[in-house]
């Protein structure tokens, strides 16, 4: 069975950076990069939704009219999601690299 992850079948908070490219391009890209490449890009973009909402609290905070707070709510639960998936994709990581562990060879 071959899984692929395209950005267009992965979940759009933890996309990689490459999703303003044609989703072919980004397909190549992280076949290449493999799986560390993968995780890095997905990392990389929760980090930046991550920065991008907190950005936008501080200008809220300021009163920055520029600045709505439906947006920044959005950007925030945008973040939330992605630090989830994130936590459920490592949490299944650990138990994964547990359970080969445990095995007798």
């Amino acid at each position: 069975m071959d899984l692929k992850l395209t950005p267009v079948a992965m979940p759009t908070s933890i996309r990689p950076l490459s999703a303003g490219r044609a989703a072919g391009g980004a397909a190549v890209n992280a076949a290449e990069g493999g799986f560390a490449g993968a995780l890095q890009g997905a990392l990389r973009s929760v980090s930046s939704a991550q920065m991008e909402s907190s950005r936008l609290q501080r200008e809220v905070q300021m009163e920055n009219p520029q600045v709505s707070l439906e947006e920044t709510m959005v950007a925030i639960q945008k973040a939330q999601i992605g630090f989830q998936a994130t936590l459920h994709v490592r949490n299944r990581m650990v138990q994964a690299y547990t359970d080969i562990m445990n095995m007798q060879v």
